[in-house]
């Protein structure tokens, strides 16, 4: 079997949720221009209900279970739904978000640019993947306009930000919880973790700046954060995991074991008002997922089932390879009323071919009130 053009082939078979018509929503998975409805043609009730969240719930065995069923599928002559007749929805309800900070690259270059005369990386941001919560009700499908966000830019300066920007992200997709106070080793990834999605971490860096001392990013990230349709199974990604740069200087501790340093061998395009302006590649990330939720649970905190924490901006070595504009402009240019963004994902598949990821785009509006 080999994997068609579109990259929505049978090594791929992402997750969604639509309707059709005004019917109700359902789990369906996306192959080639089509939607197979997973509660038409599969006896799980969980495929019948209005978001993945009680199929996440079943866990790993399931989820491989039925990911060889709908290989099966794929490769009858089970009807599909035409893309052109359905609607399609967010795919999960979001328990928790959680953003990392996991690139170099995107590290060194905000903190030259915020930090002038500074060393780029703060003294920790080597010893863990640093991370901020975010806003889980804030989280939106691909293609949900974004209204420009007010609030303070500065002492007495309240008004629509100035300098709203995107970062471009990967967004982990958590399926099993885990229990209150048992951390999650860096080697149960997948155990815990379903699948992928395309993330756009919009950002009001002007709010921002002025804000996230001491505490960190708030109302400069919580207004809205993108993600695409489809969710990709991690079991789709085997051929993709790479290793990331050595992290042996310092060696971080036993729990965030450098063994499971691993990424994924992800190309990301960026496009602005249909120009591609940036090409970040994830294999370039510092920290891997597997890294980020020990680290999210090494204090005892639980992940629940809809729970997505994202990778942070993902920026290469080299000025075209950055996933935020306030690097690829040096600060000196944002995002304007009616400016359209899109992210792009593709990835090897196990079959041979690219995966073609779901697509996280974004138009924004000029701000209310």
């Amino acid at each position: 079997m080999s994997a068609p053009a579109d990259g929505f082939g049978v090594d791929h078979l992402p997750y969604g949720v639509f309707s059709v018509a005004g019917g109700p929503r359902r789990v369906g998975v996306r192959l080639g221009d089509g939607v197979l409805d997973l509660a038409a043609l599969t006896d799980r009730p969980e495929f019948a209900a209005a978001s993945l969240n009680p199929f996440l719930a079943l866990g790993r065995e399931v989820w491989h279970e039925t990911r060889e069923q709908v290989r099966a599928l794929a490769g009858s002559d089970a009807a599909t739904v035409s893309l052109a007749d359905v609607v399609l929805h967010l795919p999960f309800e979001v328990a928790d978000y959680v953003d990392f900070y996991a690139s170099e690259h995107h590290a060194s270059n905000v903190g030259r640019l915020f930090r002038p005369g500074q060393e780029p990386l703060l003294p920790n941001w080597k010893h863990l993947p640093v991370g901020y919560h975010g806003r889980a009700g804030t989280v939106v499908p691909s293609g949900t306009d974004v209204v420009r966000p007010s609030g303070q830019r500065g002492a007495g300066d309240v008004g629509p930000s100035r300098r709203l920007d995107i970062e471009a992200e990967l967004g982990f997709v958590v399926g099993t919880p885990s229990p209150l106070g048992d951390p999650v080793p860096a080697g149960a990834l997948a155990d815990h973790v379903f699948g992928v999605v395309g993330l756009n971490d919009w950002s009001a860096r002007d709010l921002q700046a002025w804000e996230y001392v001491p505490l960190g990013p708030f109302l400069g990230k919580s207004f809205a954060t993108s993600i695409s349709h489809w969710v990709t199974p991690l079991e789709a990604l085997d051929a993709a995991w790479c290793d990331l740069p050595g992290q042996t200087d310092p060696r971080p501790p036993d729990y965030l074991d450098p063994d499971h340093a691993r990424g994924l061998d992800l190309a990301v395009e960026v496009e602005v008002n249909g120009e591609v302006v940036a090409r970040p590649p994830y294999a370039s990330m510092y920290w891997g997922p597997a890294q980020m939720l020990a680290h999210l649970t090494v204090n005892g905190a639980s992940v629940r089932t809809g729970d997505l924490f994202a990778s942070g901006t993902i920026s290469g070595p080299e000025p075209d390879q950055v996933g935020s504009l306030l690097e690829l402009h040096r600060g000196e240019r944002f995002l304007d009323d009616g400016d359209t963004v899109v992210l792009r994902y593709s990835a090897p598949g196990v079959d041979g071919g690219r995966l073609t990821l779901g697509e996280v785009a974004g138009t924004v509006l000029p701000a209310r009130g």
